[in-house]
């Protein structure tokens, strides 16, 4: 068995694929067993030819051009180039990925292009972001990008769509046929005026780019998030983008540093950008903060339950928002914000609106719970924060939302540096550069 040649290609190159290829390329010889040995070499002639894999390549530093022509001369059907994280996305039967990992010697890493979900399981007043509106901080001339199954043009979001582009039906006007990603604009940003200003974000003036990189079922893949946030990168400033919200994730199966959605992530952190990542649903079990939100650059946030009152003192972390520490051993999530039956936005007619007929609230609002309502609510106060100056960078958004947190009392694995207090940066000093 060890004489066949994928298997020798994976002895050799071993270190340049991550788990999940490795696996899909030895699972070409789970049939063998069953069948006589004459017939091996002509399978595994056949299988390799046959068997096609979703790939993210990631290339040396500097070599991106030259490696993107290595892969285009294996006549690839699709190729989606990332250049800003020198990477690419493509489809490669088993026979070309050996004949690229054979003859390319500008491959760095190559990653199984696995799915990739949304992550779903009175707050405006909980975090008392409504202290900063008070002193007129509601966003104005800030952008939000959500990336996530799209934005309903939503009357609460009306002329605030600044931007929209879909990687998954190449549509051009703002549509969500999930619902997920309307939710979470309405977290950051609604203005609550069908609500009487009742359903508010903390950024009801900010503008929005609508991103989808996730299905009507509210999955993607890693290569369609990548592609989602290196178009941001690519257009910022043309579209003004200063955030990121990320209300998704995957299991974190490697390392930060070896993971191309967290090198994404912190790309855009590097270009300026505030990212704010979902922690996860998979809690309370410890060690399950998803990735992207294992990076330790950005802004990881997990969920509070609120118990629907202003009140604080009986707020506890959501029993199912991921807990610490990351896969590296990182403490993680930085801060929990509310994340239990929060009221936004309604996409009327998406797939949750139709299978969570009880979650409507009245004819323009949904209700809907998980570490990615908490996420786009951080990115509102973010967006507060960089009306009052925008001259601040990523790290020092950071720093002041983790010195706004309050103990809650709780494991550091489960609520982070606490729960944040938007109250709390009106007295900051704020470092000008």
């Amino acid at each position: 068995m060890f004489g066949f040649s994928v298997i020798q290609l994976v002895r050799r190159n071993g270190h340049k694929l991550d788990k999940n290829i490795r696996q899909e390329l030895l699972h070409i010889y789970s049939p063998f067993s069953n069948i006589p040995c004459f017939l091996h070499r002509p399978l595994e002639y056949v299988s390799k030819k046959a068997k096609k894999l979703p790939l993210i390549i990631e290339f040396e530093a500097d070599c991106f051009d030259d490696g993107i022509n290595d892969v285009k001369n294996t006549n690839s059907k699709k190729l989606n180039q990332y250049p800003s994280i020198s990477c690419c996305s493509t489809k490669l039967s088993i026979e070309k990925i050996e004949h690229l990992l054979n003859n390319c010697s500008h491959i760095k890493k190559i990653y199984y292009d696995r799915k990739l979900t949304a992550l779903l399981d009175i707050a405006t007043t909980s975090i008392h972001s409504d202290q900063l509106q008070q002193t007129g901080l509601t966003g104005k001339d800030v952008t939000i990008a959500v990336i996530d199954t799209g934005i309903h043009p939503h009357e609460d979001l009306q002329g605030r769509i600044k931007g929209f582009k879909d990687f998954i039906n190449n549509r051009t006007a703002p549509y969500d046929d999930n619902g997920h990603g309307t939710h979470c604009a309405g977290d950051a940003a609604g203005n609550g005026s069908l609500s009487g200003g009742k359903y508010k974000g903390p950024a009801p003036e900010a503008n929005l780019v609508g991103v989808k990189v996730l299905d009507k079922m509210g999955s993607g893949s890693l290569s369609t998030v990548i592609s989602g946030i290196d178009w941001c990168i690519q257009n910022q400033a043309q579209l003004n983008i200063d955030i990121l919200s990320l209300s998704l994730g995957s299991d974190a199966q490697q390392s930060a540093a070896d993971d191309p959605v967290v090198k994404a992530v912190e790309k855009a952190w590097d270009n300026g950008m505030v990212v704010c990542v979902a922690g996860g649903n998979s809690g309370p079990r410890p060690s399950t903060i998803a990735s992207p939100g294992i990076s330790p650059k950005v802004i990881t946030v997990g969920a509070v339950n609120d118990l629907n009152t202003v009140d604080r003192s009986d707020d506890i972390v959501a029993d199912f928002s991921s807990r610490g520490p990351t896969i590296d051993g990182l403490m993680k999530p930085d801060l929990v914000t509310p994340g239990v039956n929060i009221i936004s936005l309604r996409s009327p007619g998406s797939f949750l609106d139709k299978t969570n007929a009880s979650a409507r609230v009245n004819s323009n609002y949904f209700s809907l719970s998980g570490t990615s309502m908490a996420t786009p609510i951080c990115a509102g106060i973010v967006a507060q924060m960089l009306q009052r100056n925008p001259n601040q960078s990523p790290d020092d958004i950071k720093l002041q939302l983790i010195n706004a947190c309050e103990d809650m009392g709780q494991d550091p694995t489960a609520q982070g540096n606490g729960y944040l207090n938007a109250e709390k940066l009106l007295n900051m000093n704020i470092r000008q550069h």
